[in-house]
């Protein structure tokens, strides 16, 4: 069973909006629809690369590259306005030294489920 510190609460990233409004627009203001619009493909990509490689790292031989992706994964989701999956992903930076494995692989579920319904969001815009 997960660690009571772990699970989602009232206001933690799991109810935090999918997304920020106006955080793409700010993205195409600064660097053109094109840009814009080329850097939140290669986003999808890498995001979809770092869920897959948290899944292989062993979360006790690994903990400070976990952090380290997850602070990277905190910063691009931060940039296009991807609220729940930035929280989560900090959660996961601020937390990877004390996580067990339950809790580890439960967040990793969060994050999972936070990206497609990030990726559903897009396809519906």
């Amino acid at each position: 069973m997960a660690d009571a510190a772990f699970a989602p609460a009232q206001g933690a990233p799991d109810t935090a909006a999918l997304r920020e409004p106006g955080a793409f627009g700010l993205l195409v203001r600064e660097i053109g629809e094109d840009g814009a619009s080329e850097v939140r493909a290669v986003f999808w990509t890498e995001t979809s690369a770092r869920l897959a490689l948290f899944r292989t790292l062993a979360l006790n031989q690994h903990r400070a590259r976990i952090a380290r992706e997850a602070h990277s994964l905190k910063s691009t989701a931060k940039t296009f306005g991807y609220a729940r999956l930035a929280g989560l992903a900090l959660l996961l930076e601020s937390t990877a030294d004390a996580l067990g494995d339950a809790e580890f692989d439960d967040l990793l579920q969060r994050m999972d489920a936070a990206f497609a319904a990030a990726k559903a969001q897009e396809s519906q815009d």
